[in-house]
């Protein structure tokens, strides 16, 4: 959220941006420094008449939102996440009856850091923002959203909400999933003096990073998106269990090819 508010601070000057945030820290810095110019100490009628009204909340607090939003919003307004997972949030805007204003928004990108004092402008360059929008929402809508992420220096890519969350458990939730074992087992695997952890050198630091991600956020990932990353969880310990017979029984081509 703050990442994206200073894009669109740093591309369009004359946007006004307006934000609610649980961290009051958050808000102050963010006005502070420019980049918002109203901050609200909770979810009102000031954001009726947003032309875009981005979510940015964990997956699981966007369900409360958007009922206290509901009674406030323009018609007129594009409303948007940045969730990890888009099959629950498509079936709450459907229970909801806003299916004419939704598209779903989803920033390939990141760090592990998070929170506002964290956010970049930059951070959107040249990322894949994948748009998931429900049927019902105008090509309209969807060109105009298009146009504003590649303002913000992303790259639009339009995915069917079922598309999205199976591509990303494969490129962004197993890897996380995969990253956590490992530290996991590097941790549980090591000597008493901490050896393993000592040595641990770049290669397992690159593959290893985003395990430092917030656990709240992939706890919340991998409940909404159990399915998707279940099935790819099985094949991979599938190929983990065939590559472990191969190496077992010396198969050297089989493990050159592996490579």
């Amino acid at each position: 959220g703050g990442s994206i508010a200073r894009a669109i601070h740093a591309k369009l000057p004359d946007a006004r941006l307006l934000a609610f945030d649980l961290n009051s820290d958050s808000l102050t810095l963010a006005m502070k420094e420019g980049v918002i110019q109203e901050a609200r100490s909770r979810i009102d009628d000031a954001f009726g008449n947003c032309d875009y009204l981005f979510l940015c909340a964990p997956v699981s607090h966007n369900d409360q939102n958007l009922l206290t939003l509901k009674k406030y919003l323009s018609p007129e307004t594009i409303l948007t996440d940045v969730g990890s997972v888009k099959t629950g949030i498509h079936r709450q805007i459907e229970a909801l009856g806003l299916t004419v204003q939704f598209i779903g928004g989803h920033p390939m990108t990141g760090s592990e850091r998070f929170g506002y004092a964290n956010s970049k402008a930059s951070l959107f360059e040249n990322a894949y923002y994948i748009l998931p929008p429900t049927r019902e929402v105008s090509t309209e809508k969807i060109s105009a959203y298009q146009t504003l992420v590649q303002t913000m220096g992303a790259i639009p890519l339009v995915l069917s909400y079922e598309q999205h969350d199976y591509v990303t458990a494969a490129i962004s939730h197993l890897p996380h999933v995969i990253a956590a074992s490992l530290v996991n087992l590097v941790k549980n695997a090591d000597s008493r003096e901490g050896i393993m952890k000592m040595i641990a050198a770049g290669g397992f630091k690159d593959i290893t990073r985003i395990a430092s991600s917030s656990p709240e956020m992939w706890q919340q990932i991998c409940l909404t998106n159990a399915k998707n990353i279940s099935s790819l969880l099985e094949r991979y310990i599938q190929d983990l269990t065939a590559f472990k017979k191969e190496l077992d029984v010396g198969e050297s081509d089989r493990l050159y090819r592996f490579f």
